[in-house]
């Protein structure tokens, strides 16, 4: 398979994170800079909710087309399985970057401070 043949498909929207807060390395500590931090903006928050309702509607798009299918009303078995796949894909992005999130936060519960 080429990339000419998955052309199709729509770019993945990639969050854009903001720059994290200057270090003040003269002041010899390494500490954050005296400036108080700021709260995270919410953009993965936003991007990740948008990945979930796209994850969402694809699972339903699939479903319905496999109910079509299986009622014999499905004019195209090609798409039913390329919305099948989409689906797949979709759902195994969502479900690694969950992984990923919750492996973060445990690593964060286990720092000592």
């Amino acid at each position: 398979m080429t990339i000419e043949a998955i052309s199709f498909l729509p770019p993945i929207a990639m969050p854009v994170l903001a720059p994290s807060d200057a270090i003040d390395l003269a002041a010899g500590s390494g500490a954050a800079a005296s400036t108080p931090l700021s709260a995270p903006s919410g953009q993965f928050a936003a991007w990740f909710s948008q990945q979930l309702t796209q994850a969402n509607t694809q699972l339903q798009t699939a479903d319905h087309g496999v109910q079509q299918l299986a009622a014999g009303d499905a004019s195209n078995l090609h798409q039913v399985m390329i919305n099948l796949e989409q689906a797949k894909l979709s759902m195994q992005l969502v479900m690694q970057v969950r992984n990923h999130v919750l492996d973060a936060y445990r690593e964060l519960l286990q720092m000592q401070v």
